[in-house]
């Protein structure tokens, strides 16, 4: 099942796609405005929404909106393609020898075909195509082999980043943080409907050039030991976004960072696509 948010006519609902049509929800019993809601019921819900035939509308007709604007996090890894370490290191970032997490701030989660700004205070802004998690119930001391367990679904991540605020404090937080620095989407694929989020194909282009391209197969730290590892920490809460990591291919070791007019197009298969046109900051 693949559960969105989209605006039509002004009003903004819950859906889930139907092949080439957006399936509102509204009228299901228990579901609210909020998705974050719905995915903390989602075990209770399911047979309800799936069977749900509600007003129909065809995709190109509605604004498909952020999954989760109300995560209570947004989280990141930093470094967990070899590859992508080695760029990364190659760029001046130092290479971490444990997983490096970081804060998105929630204030950056952007539509999956919203613009995102290049502000004037950031110099050097990359892009990032990355698995999006979205944790699906209240966890704490998850082991490995249970991680799956807690996920509720996927989701396209560009994990927008100004490179040169990265290098100016001792985490990655102001750098990933700008607003609109969050693109996510289009919608929440739950994980039912996915055989092995180990065996995904990302893409990412730039203009119509394709950038980066690699299976998710090859991080470091796989979903698994991230969730054991995040877990250990902290609650994970439903709804919360688990930015999972990038492979090579970023802009900063040519220095072809974005610029105002650039497009950016994030894929991954069997997730759909997000597709971002980069804006200058409005006087």
């Amino acid at each position: 099942m693949k559960l969105l948010r989209f605006t039509h006519s002004g009003q903004t609902r819950i859906g889930k796609l139907d092949g080439d049509q957006v399936v509102d929800l509204s009228a299901v019993p228990g579901v609210t405005g909020s998705m974050r809601a719905l995915i903390a019921s989602l075990p209770e819900l399911r047979p309800a929404l799936e069977a749900a035939d509600g007003q129909r509308f065809a995709l190109p007709d509605v604004r498909l909106e952020a999954p989760l604007p109300d995560a209570s996090k947004f989280l990141g890894i930093g470094m967990n393609y070899a590859k992508h370490a080695e760029e990364a290191r190659q760029a001046g970032i130092p290479v971490p020898y444990s997983q490096l997490w970081f804060n998105k701030q929630v204030s950056c989660i952007n539509g999956p075909f919203d613009p995102v700004v290049k502000w004037n205070a950031a110099e050097a802004v990359d892009y990032e195509v990355e698995l999006g998690v979205v944790i699906g119930r209240r966890c704490r001391n998850v082991k490995a082999a249970e991680a799956r367990s807690v996920i509720a679904g996927y989701m396209v991540v560009n994990d927008v980043s100004a490179r040169d605020w990265l290098k100016r404090s001792p985490t990655f937080t102001l750098g990933k943080s700008f607003d609109s620095f969050g693109p996510t989407g289009p919608w929440i694929t739950t994980d039912d409907a996915v055989a092995d989020p180990l065996a995904l194909e990302m893409k990412l282009w730039v203009n119509g050039e394709l950038r980066q391209e690699h299976p998710t197969d090859d991080m470091i730290y796989d979903i698994w030991a991230q969730i054991e590892y995040l877990s250990t920490v902290m609650t994970l809460e439903p709804g919360d976004i688990l930015a999972t990591g990038t492979p090579s291919g970023i802009g900063a070791p040519s220095g072809r960072f974005l610029k105002p007019g650039d497009v950016v197009r994030a894929e991954i298969g069997g997730l759909g696509a997000i597709e971002n046109r980069i804006v200058a900051e409005e006087a």
